[in-house]
């Protein structure tokens, strides 16, 4: 069967598919001409046996192959997107998967305003009265709080809009231009500077450093801790800027380390000469990596957001095969001319250094983390296809029904909390609470994609509800469901009055509480259940301290829940109409209702 399909194979550019004998896709590759690239794969005895040169992990794969399907597109380049889309849908067992398909944030500034704020964005558009910088990986609201601390500039959108100094102004970190105490000439010259500030950091850096020891003698010691925790951000995240280099030119810069079933991505950004920010990856693969595979899936997902800017010059510490498609590739998607280099000497070199450097400390500490040892031996338990490295967390939190919110916390390599997020729910009880979570979260995919795996804190009946959910939204994805053993029909959650019970598909496994894999996963729930509560006790203060002002205008439980039911939310009763109250509790208490909150 095989030789057939190797005989059949056809003489144009396409993408090829590996079955094994029971149907699975075991990879997805292009190719210029599938032909010759399929047969390189193999040594054409009968039957058919791997090649020679190939990769253990390559080899491995060729001897589960059962059989081969083509599709035949126009170009490489259109193979190149099919290849890359197949890859993501269907997730092959021996592709290389990565989740840096993100953008990065850059400070910008839109000097057209005649007082112009600088803020955070992730889209770069082409506006000339536009100033970016960046990309930054974690550093960019460091520098714009650092930004904001040192220069008195408008602090708030808002601010400029209205017609009344703020609290900004008296602690003098605005001047007020709303009611005109500067003038658009002396506030553009203060914008100057902190544009030279920004483009060198460590002035700023100075600057703070300066406003906190001012700070320690004037015994602001608040003031003080706020202005070091944002000093030690900085270092900590600019602490490659004394890097500069003789020509003011842009770089992205990438560089890979593989060892075993690990390896670390590193990207440099340097802007006009300068180190500016850094940003890795930590990948893990059951089956290992390729090298020349793994760089050409890095840059494809680094730049495949259609916002992400990207530097016209992109260098790698190492040759990879396809790399001039690559630059095709972008080239065309940019609108632009982008050269992807493997420099040998000189200062371009030394950044490809740097950076390789860099992938391997990086690597070297997270091996030694046991975190990752304890992600291999859950997708050894549980029958994983891939080592989990981007888990989503799900709880939700509620008082009898009352208040009730959904939380999910984002694990890779660590807690990653600017990927939590928070839901407001509608439903009573839990089950249709965390059904309406896991229905948003899938309609978000698009924006930021499924993670590896999910955690839920429930039992099967959850477990049961998340499967129905993405299988009927088409996704595969492994779920797993953990919650206290009941007692008496109760849930205990009491330390020692309960063992956890962990579910995956139709098995429930009970672990000793001393199993490393149970407390990964106990860790992982509590962090979503601490964030949960956290939100639910923020919305009940805010829920209750409304219902108090309420009251003290004279509107009782029984109409304020009648105009809830209608409006939806308090702000949106506060912005009512007269009208719409008398819709809702008629004409005479409407009217009264109304004049009363208008007081």
């Amino acid at each position: 069967m095989i030789t057939q399909q190797l005989r059949n194979a056809p003489q144009s550019a396409g993408i090829y598919q590996f079955f094994d004998h029971t149907g699975m896709l075991l990879y997805v590759g292009k190719a210029k001409v599938l032909k010759n690239r399929v047969k390189s794969y193999f040594r054409l005895t009968t039957p058919p046996s791997p090649a020679p040169t190939l990769s253990s992990r390559i080899h491995k794969m060729v001897l589960e192959i059962h059989r081969i399907e083509y599709v035949v597109v126009q170009s490489e380049h259109d193979a190149l997107i099919l290849e890359n889309s197949l890859i993501k849908q269907l997730k092959p067992k021996y592709n290389i998967l990565l989740r840096d398909d993100k953008t990065y944030p850059y400070i910008t500034i839109n000097l057209a305003e005649s007082f112009p704020r600088f803020e955070i964005t992730r889209k770069v558009i082409d506006d000339k009265n536009r100033r970016y910088f960046g990309p930054f990986s974690s550093s960019a609201k460091a520098l714009l709080d650092a930004l904001y601390l040192v220069f008195p500039l408008v602090q708030k959108r808002r601010c400029v809009q209205g017609k009344k100094a703020c609290l900004f102004y008296q602690i003098k970190r605005c001047l007020a231009p709303c009611e005109g105490k500067i003038e658009p000439q002396a506030y553009a010259h203060i914008v100057q500077e902190a544009l030279v500030a920004l483009r060198e950091p460590r002035t700023l850096i100075a600057s703070l450093n300066a406003k906190m020891h001012a700070a320690s003698l004037k015994l602001n010691f608040e003031e003080a801790v706020i202005l070091r925790d944002i000093l030690n951000h900085l270092k900590q995240t600019l602490h490659v800027t004394h890097v500069e280099l003789l020509s003011l030119e842009n770089y992205d810069v990438f560089a890979l380390a593989i060892e075993g079933k690990m390896a670390s991505i590193m990207r440099l950004f340097v802007r006009e000469g300068k180190i500016v920010s850094t940003s890795h990856s930590i990948v893990n693969n059951a089956y290992g990596f390729d090298k020349d595979e793994l760089y050409q899936r890095a840059l494809f997902e680094f730049y495949n957001p259609m916002h992400q800017s990207v530097a016209h010059h992109i260098l790698v510490a190492e040759h990879f095969n396809d790399h001039k498609e690559m630059e095709h590739f972008l080239s065309k998607k940019f609108a632009q001319k982008i050269d992807i280099s493997i420099p040998k000497r000189g200062e371009k070199y030394y950044l490809t250094q740097i950076a390789q450097e860099n992938a391997f400390t990086l690597l070297e500490s997270m091996r030694s983390k046991s975190t990752e040892n304890v992600c291999e031996s859950l997708c050894t338990l549980f029958d994983l296809h891939h080592t989990p490295s981007r888990i989503e967390v799900f709880d939700n939190s509620h008082l009898g029904g009352e208040s009730p919110v959904g939380a999910m916390v984002v694990w890779e390599n660590g807690f990653q909390k600017a990927s939590y997020r928070r839901y407001a729910l509608h439903h009573k009880d839990e089950y249709a609470q965390m059904k309406e979570m896991l229905e948003r979260r899938m309609g978000d995919f698009d924006k930021e994609p499924p993670p590896d795996m999910w955690l839920l804190d429930g039992g099967e009946t959850l477990l049961i509800l998340a499967h129905t959910l993405l299988k009927a939204h088409q996704y595969d994805l492994p779920v797993l469901a953990i919650a206290k053993e009941k007692i008496d029909a109760k849930a205990h959650r009491a330390k020692g009055s309960a063992n956890d019970r962990v579910w995956h598909g139709t098995h429930c496994f009970t672990l000793p509480t001393s199993d490393k894999r149970l407390q990964f996963l106990q860790r992982l729930r509590d962090e979503a259940h601490r964030f949960a509560i956290a939100y639910h006790q923020k919305k009940k203060r805010s829920h209750d301290l409304q219902m108090n002002l309420l009251a003290s205008k004279g509107i009782g439980h029984a109409i304020l829940k009648k105009l809830l039911a209608t409006l939806g939310t308090f702000e949106a009763i506060y912005e009512a109409s007269c009208e719409e109250f008398e819709m809702i509790l008629g004409e005479k208490i409407g009217k009264k209702i109304f004049n009363s909150l208008k007081k």
